[in-house]
């Protein structure tokens, strides 16, 4: 980034090295992201049975974007916030099986932020790429804690990620998140930071500590879903007993900031990356994650700072993640010629005078699965192709494409526009293999979510993301994986599985381009599925266990592309054998 390092050296010739009195002027910045969070699910847009004081005492005394618009699903919307652009600009046309993946072509605002002098760390749920170049710790972040998939499958002392190492969590993952980012931003008080906390609840499956549930087992719900024979009202309860825990979660990283006097100068902010997970209270608004409609895409929002922006403004001009990068930007007094062009806006007007004409006459669209819809100000032309006037009917009810010609034109071409310049971006397919040995990290993990299955063998569920493979019958039976060898080298495998005694003696195989590597399993692993005794409702992802690594042995593997294999090449017991993931480590 030439252009980036140009404007450190002039911030250098005025004084403004990194670390300096001068440079620590620069707002720290607090990033907290909910996942599969309501509009509804919190107190100061109305919910009545839930208790959100921390959040609600930040949006009374900060800045609420009531009209504020996310994708319909989780990485897109990351992919949204990291680059300040459309997510299928950048590659991210899924939530598993690598389309997750952002294009390693588009500037994430983690990267920016630390060329101009931030310590930046990411605390919870990646969902844009598993593999360096794609991971976190290779996309601008210093510090990493959590995991690179799309969901996990158990939220008590879970398996995570420590900047590209496996470790294992301590306690429920949203309280041990946050314990390591408040530890981030204790180290690093004396020079601008950039902490962000993608969390990832209230997704399923449904846990939740006891503290927090047993407030909610027995509650009354006071509000029902606009489609309430629909409503699941133990996963209502549920979600909304672990919103109450992100909410006590915020409210320990703000005492912290408090503590350390860094309010005055540390930009918060707080919004979800989807509509709810689930049919429960969220006003009256059509939609539920995974759709286009209102109650798809409409997400809470607050942004805090202390002094600096107006207390307990309410601000109804739609706005977009996209807008988040920008908005940063410009607030931090950072230059960003080098950034592909925004699809966002920066909203630095909108907050601090409450005005900005090209906010107000803008176009947001929403894409997912073939589906599109579009909000101005005034209607959403659905992906039905209905209009709906979103200020006198917002639960779109009545189409007023008739009444409202012109509009109904004009957003329509918009769309058509859109769709055959932007998704036409889009190709066919995703051929971008899985990158190993990148010469920044020395391990890199394959999981089986991301593999492909041949012969007897299935997937543990149907949900790719924290699923295993099990079935393995003969040695016809295989998982693969397209990958790309970044430099040559020798590199240590280990397999991570479980079976019984009967297949101690069993061999695996692993093979790429002509090298083969085979190992003998030499220890049993018969630990039951995990998950289902810390479940509030009943879930639909995959079930877990603790999979037990194995050193299979060294192979090595030649720069370039190919089909990495896991193959049985001789098997004591059938249908008894279970492999997660694979692990390669870069020896030289």
């Amino acid at each position: 980034m030439p252009r980036i390092n140009l404007i450190l050296n002039l911030l250098f010739c005025f004084g403004f090295a990194v670390g300096t009195t001068a440079q620590s002027k620069h707002p720290n910045i607090v990033i907290i992201l909910a996942d599969d969070q309501g509009w509804g699910d919190l107190g100061f847009n109305g919910n009545k049975t839930v208790s959100t004081p921390n959040l609600d005492k930040l949006a009374k005394e900060g800045i609420v974007l009531d009209r504020f618009y996310v994708s319909p699903v989780c990485s897109p919307t990351r992919a949204e916030l990291l680059t300040g652009r459309y997510h299928v600009r950048g590659g991210v046309t899924g939530t598993s099986t690598g389309l997750e993946r952002l294009d390693l072509d588009e500037v994430t605002f983690a990267e920016v932020f630390k060329e101009n002098g931030y310590r930046t760390g990411i605390f919870g749920k990646w969902h844009n790429g598993g593999q360096a170049p794609y991971h976190p710790n290779t996309r601008g972040f210093d510090e990493f804690y959590g995991f690179c998939a799309g969901h996990w499958a158990d939220y008590f002392n879970p398996i995570l990620e420590h900047n590209g190492e496996i470790i294992k969590g301590k306690g429920f993952i949203i309280d041990d998140l946050t314990s390591q980012g408040i530890q981030f931003i204790e180290n690093n008080q004396e020079v601008p930071f950039l902490a962000y906390f993608p969390y990832n609840t209230p997704h399923s499956p449904m846990q939740v500590p006891d503290e927090f549930w047993n407030r909610y087992e027995n509650k009354l719900l006071a509000q029902e879903g606009s489609l309430p024979e629909l409503e699941d009202s133990m996963h209502t309860k549920a979600a909304l007993a672990m919103t109450e825990n992100i909410d006590w979660n915020v409210g320990r990283i703000v005492q912290k900031l408090e503590e350390l006097n860094l309010m005055k100068n540390t930009i918060v902010i707080y919004f979800s990356d989807n509509g709810p997970n689930g049919h429960r209270w969220n006003d009256t608004m059509k939609g539920i994650k995974g759709t286009t409609d209102e109650g798809g895409i409409r997400s809470p929002f607050i942004i805090h700072w202390k002094g600096s922006l107006e207390k307990g403004t309410t601000v109804n001009n739609i706005t977009s993640v996209l807008d988040i990068f920008p908005t940063l930007v410009e607030f931090a007094g950072i230059q960003h010629e080098q950034i592909k062009p925004f699809d966002g806006f920066s909203l630095k007007n909108l907050l601090t005078t409450n005005q900005d004409a090209a906010v107000n006459d803008r176009i947001l669209p929403s894409y997912w699965s073939g589906k599109t819809s579009i909000r101005s100000e005034r209607f959403r032309l659905s992906s039905d192709q209905k209009l709906y006037d979103m200020q006198n009917d917002p639960d779109q009810t009545t189409d007023v494409s008739k009444e409202h010609p012109d509009d109904y034109k004009k957003l329509l071409a918009w769309r058509n526009e859109w769709i055959g310049t932007v998704l036409n971006e889009l190709p066919a397919r995703d051929t971008r293999p899985f990158p190993i040995g990148h010469p920044k990290m020395e391990l890199t993990i394959l999981p089986s979510s991301e593999a492909t299955g041949k012969g007897n063998v299935i997937r543990s569920n149907k949900h790719p993301n924290s699923s295993f493979f099990l079935q393995w019958r003969n040695s016809e039976d295989e998982i693969s994986w397209p990958v790309s060898v970044q430099e040559s080298g020798t590199f240590e495998i280990e397999v991570y599985y479980a079976c019984s005694e009967a297949n101690i003696g069993s061999e695996i195989r692993i093979e790429f381009e002509g090298n083969s590597l085979i190992g003998s399993l030499s220890n049993s692993n018969e630990k039951p599925l995990i998950g289902m005794e810390n479940d509030r409702v009943l879930r639909i992802e995959s079930y877990t266990k603790e999979f037990l690594p194995m050193k299979l042995g060294r192979i090595e593997l030649k720069k370039g592309e190919g089909k990495l294999k896991l193959r049985v090449s001789s098997l004591k017991k059938v249908d008894d054998l279970e492999i997660s993931s694979i692990t390669l480590r870069r020896i030289n």
